[in-house]
């Protein structure tokens, strides 16, 4: 009985860990992500229809780039062909594990 109430509370400390993460993964993704992609990711927003960004709701859109692909955009930023900034770097902005959390965050967005 003790070693399931031990593991019962690791499951619950991680899952709290988890659901703190995905907090403030939306609240970063609010803040800096929203006004182009949209609060739902979809991009129907001025910005985002300037940017010509994605539809990060589409499955077909979520399946053509890996974990390791999105992270890098967010922290890198992206230019088109021409060397123009599409997007701006975040990697000064947010830790490798903000990155992570939002790309985790991105992923929940596709219907």
């Amino acid at each position: 009985m003790r070693l399931s109430l031990k593991a019962l509370t690791c499951v619950v400390g991680l899952t709290a860990l988890s659901t703190f993460a995905l907090a403030d993964a939306t609240e970063n993704w609010a803040a800096k992500c929203a006004s182009c992609h949209g609060k739902d990711g979809a991009g129907h927003t001025k910005a985002g229809r300037m940017a010509g960004v994605k539809d990060l709701t589409a499955a077909d859109y979520q399946s053509s780039f890996t974990d390791a692909d999105a992270a890098k955009q967010i922290k890198e930023g992206l230019k088109d062909s021409s060397g123009k900034v599409r997007m701006k770097a975040f990697g000064d902005v947010y830790s490798d594990a903000d990155i992570k959390d939002l790309v985790a965050y991105i992923r929940t967005m596709k219907k």
